[in-house]
């Protein structure tokens, strides 16, 4: 059976964690701090802190904004379910917004209705790796926390780079590794004030558990680092994790044309297909998280089709704050229900073997 997710720990990650293991330090400590540096370098940001989890992440982030009790705070329907209840928790009201259709993503317009009703804050989650439309959310001066969970290594390229960005599908790995990392444009986790980064199982960069908060501009993070400069050893992330994180974003770019490569596969597949993808732009480099796939058919019956050709599919958005109280949600947002119900995910991540692309590749084109 070929599984949905794998985390890609290669003999690199192995290595890095055991000899945390065998000089006895997994707690917080060097590795954390080293992960800092590399963080900071990879995001292009001010300053970051490495933590526990991402609801923690999300709290000390609302905690910087100096947030009025009760404020609203807006997220996507499809958003992780982690979000709402860290707001909650936090003293703040979650107001629920839905998506587009097209893309899984809030759109400008749905945000400034949102504010009309009271959202002060957004926290703008990129799901699937699709970035949305920066520049017309950002036109509404929102103050914005941004997921890069899912999109991490995203970017919007220079209006000169645009041009370039299609030669990247090189086949020789250290060509294209050098290629991805230097596009010029601004990149994902540098539109919000804040930005959340978690480094869950299934994430694009994982440590097994964790997230990384870090602010983009240098008069944000002065008052990100005093929020968080007491901060409790519990809610850091221990070197053990850290250090596979650190060899994960290392490795990023690495993975992510072998990522790119079976996905520009994988939709050749579908084309023809009743199914669809969503709108995104690969070649202007949105991070490529998994193969998610809009269904003509129920679910039920494509998972069974794929469990036959030993293909394990999920849902994409199994765990997400619309599945959580789809009754109190389910009338304000329509097009965030149709996905959370039809949308699936198929295996794509670089251990794959070309005989599992291929197999892949077959039953997408032969999905009912």
């Amino acid at each position: 059976m070929i599984q949905t997710f794998s985390s890609t720990i290669r003999r690199k990650e192995m290595d890095a964690v055991l000899t945390c293991m065998v000089d006895e330090k997994i707690g917080p400590g060097e590795i954390n701090a080293r992960l800092i540096q590399t963080v900071k370098e990879f995001f292009s940001c001010a300053g970051a802190v490495a933590l526990r989890s991402p609801d923690v992440a999300l709290k000390y982030a609302l905690k910087a904004l100096n947030l009025e009790a009760g404020s609203a705070v807006m997220i996507s329907a499809l958003a992780p379910s982690w979000q709402i209840f860290a707001i909650e928790e936090a003293g703040f009201k979650p107001l629920v917004l839905d998506v587009e259709n097209e893309s899984a993503q809030v759109s400008a317009e749905i945000v400034s209705e949102g504010m009309k009703a009271g959202g002060r804050v957004l926290v703008l989650t990129e799901s699937l790796g699709i970035l949305p439309d920066f520049e017309s959310i950002l036109a509404l001066g929102v103050h914005i926390i941004e997921d890069v969970s899912q999109s991490a290594g995203g970017i919007v390229p220079e209006p000169s780079a645009e041009g370039d960005s299609g030669k990247n599908s090189s086949s020789e790995e250290n060509s294209a590794q050098v290629k991805l990392g230097e596009i010029k444009g601004k990149r994902a986790g540098s539109f919000g004030i804040y930005s959340i980064c978690a480094l869950e199982e299934h994430d694009v960069i994982t440590a097994g558990g964790g997230a990384l908060l870090f602010a983009h501009g240098r008069r944000d993070w002065p008052v990100l680092k005093s929020v968080v400069e007491n901060i409790l050893p519990v809610e850091m992330l221990p070197d053990i994790n850290a250090a596979l994180a650190l060899i994960q974003i290392k490795e990023f770019y690495r993975n992510e044309q072998k990522r790119k490569e079976i996905h520009a596969l994988f939709s050749r597949s579908v084309m023809s297909g009743k199914n669809r993808t969503f709108a995104r732009d690969i070649e202007n480099l949105s991070t490529v998280w998994s193969f998610p796939l809009v269904l003509n058919s129920g679910f039920k019956d494509v998972k069974q089709y794929a469990q036959k050709k030993e293909i394990e599919i999920r849902a994409a958005f199994e765990d997400c704050v619309f599945s959580r109280r789809p009754e109190e949600f389910d009338k304000a947002c329509k097009n965030a229900k149709t996905l959370f119900l039809r949308t699936a995910v198929f295996p794509l991540y670089p251990r794959l073997s070309r005989t599992q692309v291929e197999k892949i590749s077959k039953v997408l084109l032969t999905l009912p």
